[in-house]
C-alpha cells in the first residue's frame, strides 16, 4: 500500500505533518487507475451527501426520461416504477413524491445530464451503477428493450461516467445474446479458464452489496440482483466448460 510507505517516509523527515501529506498523497496514488474506484481520493473526500428527498426526485426524472425514450409511453412501465416506489416508501410518502415531481417537471424541462451531473457529485460510482442497472429494468417492463431505450441509456451511463465494459456487463443482463455470460463478466469466449475464474472474482467483488454505499433500499436490492447476475453467468460457463 503506497499510503503507508508514503506515511512512513513522511514522517521519518517531517514527523506528523509529513505523515499526514505523505498518506494523502500516497491514497491518491493508490486510487489512480483503480477500476471502479469512481474518482480520486480527493474528489471521494469533496462528494456532497445527497439528501433522500433530491435522490428520489432525480431518481424518477430519469425513469420518466427512460420511459419516454422510445416515444410512447408504456402502462406496464410506469406500473414497474409506480410499484417500485410504492414498495420503497410506502404509499404516502410515493404519493408525495409523484406530486413533487409532476409540479417540478410542469416548470422545467427535464435534462438527463443535469440530473446525472447532480448525482455524479453526490454518490459513488457503484451506486451509478446499480441506477443503471435500475433504469434498464424499467425498459425491460414492457417485454423488450427497444433500440432508442438502448441508446438513451447509453447516454446517460455516459454522463454517469460509467465505462464502456461495466455498461455492457449490465445490458446483457437484459438483452440475451450466445455469449451473455461472457459479457456479464467483461470478457470474451476465447478467454482461458484461470482467465474466466480471474474475471468473476474480480466482478463479484464489484458489484459485491456491501460495495454499495446508500440508504435506498430498493438500490441496495438492485446491487444484490446484480451480484446473483454475475454468480450465474460464472457458474454457466463453468457447467458449459466442465470445470
Amino acid at each position: 500500500m503506497i499510503k503507508w510507505f508514503a506515511a512512513i517516509i513522511g514522517f521519518l523527515f517531517f514527523r506528523l505533518p509529513g505523515a499526514l501529506l505523505g498518506f494523502v498523497i500516497g491514497s491518491l496514488i493508490d486510487n489512480m487507475g483503480r477500476p471502479g474506484s469512481g474518482g480520486t481520493l480527493f474528489e471521494d473526500l469533496t462528494r456532497q451527501r445527497v439528501s433522500p428527498a433530491d435522490f428520489e426526485l432525480n431518481l424518477l426524472t430519469l425513469c420518466s426520461i427512460v420511459i419516454k425514450a422510445d416515444g410512447q409511453i408504456s402502462q406496464r412501465e410506469l406500473d414497474y416504477v409506480r410499484q417500485y416506489f410504492l414498495q420503497t416508501y410506502g404509499k404516502e410518502r410515493a404519493n408525495a413524491i409523484f406530486r413533487t415531481f409532476n409540479e417540478v417537471n410542469k416548470k422545467r424541462e427535464i435534462s438527463a445530464y443535469r440530473v446525472c451531473t447532480f448525482l455524479n457529485q453526490r454518490t459513488r460510482y457503484e451506486v451509478r451503477l446499480q441506477l443503471v442497472h435500475f433504469l434498464f429494468g424499467i425498459a425491460q417492463a414492457d417485454g423488450a428493450v427497444s433500440q432508442a431505450e438502448i441508446k438513451k441509456l447509453h447516454e446517460i451511463a455516459g454522463y454517469f461516467r460509467i465505462n464502456a465494459y461495466d455498461f455492457e456487463s449490465i445490458k446483457a443482463m437484459f438483452i440475451k445474446s450466445a455469449d451473455n455470460a461472457y459479457k456479464i463478466l467483461e470478457i470474451g469466449k476465447t478467454a482461458s479458464d484461470d482467465e474466466v475464474k480471474k474475471a468473476y472474482r474480480k466482478m463479484a467483488k464489484k458489484y459485491h452489496p456491501d460495495k454499495v454505499i446508500t440508504e435506498n433500499e430498493a438500490i441496495k436490492k438492485g446491487a444484490e440482483e446484480k451480484f446473483k447476475q454475475v454468480q450465474k453467468a460464472y457458474e454457466q460457463i463453468q457447467k458449459e466448460r466442465g470445470l
